[in-house]
């Protein structure tokens, strides 16, 4: 197994692992639908869940209204979330100062994540987190959402590092399983959001945390 002690790059999603906000999309496919007088599918919280905007777009167009436009309904969507993005959503207890351990050993950093970049920007900013990425990477922005590992393999070029000295933070069982297959190391962040039965994600992670206060005894 990888030694985290080891680490050089840090590829962190966002929603669940750095800001509290993972709740917000497990609801946001029935607002959606709501909002466009649509009764609502059994389960299709959950399909939305693991979709890029684009992915949720291209699946609301295929099952609901072929007349909509990706950008439409992409758009549609970022106005459900704006607010709490700009001005609700706070950081996960312990990510700020566990930031600053990783920046203080010199650990490249970035972001990899579904939700759009003008909206990360803004909840990192207002949260004091911005300084710690050198860059933000959006399924939308590499054309993929997060079951495949195009996401991951651009981030990783970017920073840098080796592969087996780079970790991806993650709490949604679907991106560590994809994470996990394309040979990426993993820390696994509980968030009371992901139904996954923790045993679960724990099989795909090198390091499984229920809080970052955990993380620093892998350390030592």
């Amino acid at each position: 197994m990888a030694d985290i002690k080891n680490i050089k790059g840090a590829i962190f999603d966002l929603d669940g692992t750095i800001l509290d906000s993972m709740f917000i999309w497990s609801e946001i496919g029935y607002k959606f639908l709501e909002m466009k007088n649509i009764q609502v599918p059994e389960g299709s919280d959950e399909q939305f869940t693991t979709m890029s905007l684009m992915e949720a777009a291209e699946f609301y167009i295929k099952h609901f209204d072929n007349t909509a436009t990706i950008e439409g309904i992409v758009a549609d969507i970022n106005s459900l979330v704006e607010d709490f993005y700009f001005n609700e959503v706070i950081k996960k207890d312990g990510v700020e100062e566990f930031l600053e351990f990783l920046k203080n050993r010199g650990v490249k950093m970035c972001v990899a994540t579904a939700t759009d970049k003008y909206m990360v920007e803004k909840a990192l900013e207002r949260n004091g987190l911005l300084h710690y990425f050198s860059e933000i990477y959006t399924c939308n922005g590499v054309g993929a959402g997060k079951n495949t590992s195009v996401i991951y393999d651009v981030a990783l070029e970017h920073l840098g590092t080796a592969k087996e000295d780079t970790f991806v933070f993650e709490d949604a069982l679907y991106a560590i399983e994809t994470a996990n297959k394309a040979g990426y190391n993993l820390v696994g962040i509980k968030d009371v959001s992901e139904k996954a039965d923790p045993e679960t994600i724990k099989a795909f992670c090198n390091y499984f945390i229920e809080n970052y206060k955990e993380i620093y005894q892998y350390f030592e």
